[in-house]
C-alpha cells in the first residue's frame, strides 16, 4: 500500500466445497494479496464445516483474512467476484456448492444497504463458519451495529464446524 494513502481494515469469509477447496483458498489468499492499494494482514486457520441450506452437498472448507486496502467496498466487492469467476465459481441456487465463495463481512466502521452489497454482512453474526475463524484472527472485534462478535458465539455453538489445518 502506498505510505500516504491510509487503508481500510476489511475482513473476506472464503470458503469451498467443491473441486480443490484448499487450493481455491489458498489460491483467493494470493488473488487477494495482488489486488491493488491492497495486503492481505492476517488470515485465518482453515475450518470444516457443514453446509447450510442446501444440506446434501459436500462440507465446506471456510476461511477468513483481514485485508489493508484502499479500495472502496463496491470496488473491492467487485474484485472479490472477479476471484470467484477467474476459480470457475458459478452462482446457481442459494447455497450451491462451488468452487469458492468470497464474502465481504466488513468495511472498516461501513454500514451500507445498497442493492449489491449490504454492510456488515448481514448473516455473518448467524454462523459459526464466519464467526470462529473472524475471531481467531481479532478476538476483540466488534460488529458496526451488533456489538462484540464474541457474544455472538453462543448462538452458533450447535453449528458443526473443526480447525482443519493452517490457511
Amino acid at each position: 500500500m502506498t505510505a500516504s494513502v491510509p487503508g481500510v481494515r476489511a475482513f473476506v469469509a472464503l470458503g469451498a466445497n467443491i473441486g480443490e477447496p484448499v487450493k481455491h483458498l489458498r489460491a483467493a489468499v494470493v488473488d487477494l494479496a495482488a489486488l491493488p492499494g491492497t495486503r492481505v494482514a492476517a488470515r485465518s486457520s482453515l475450518y470444516r464445516s457443514a453446509p447450510v441450506g442446501l444440506l446434501n452437498q459436500p462440507d465446506f472448507i471456510n476461511a477468513v483474512v483481514a485485508i489493508d486496502t484502499q479500495l472502496a467496498p463496491l470496488a473491492l466487492l467487485h474484485q472479490l467476484l472477479a476471484i470467484e469467476a477467474r476459480h470457475g465459481r458459478v452462482r446457481s441456487i442459494p447455497n450451491a456448492p462451488r468452487t469458492l465463495d468470497l464474502d465481504l463481512l466488513l468495511h472498516g466502521d461501513t454500514v451500507l444497504h445498497d442493492s449489491e452489497l449490504t454492510l456488515p454482512h448481514p448473516r455473518m453474526h448467524q454462523r459459526a463458519f464466519v464467526l470462529r475463524p473472524l475471531l481467531e484472527i481479532d478476538a476483540a472485534l466488534v460488529l458496526p451495529g451488533l456489538g462484540a462478535a464474541r457474544d455472538h458465539l453462543p448462538a452458533v455453538a450447535d453449528q458443526d464446524i473443526s480447525i482443519f489445518e493452517p490457511l
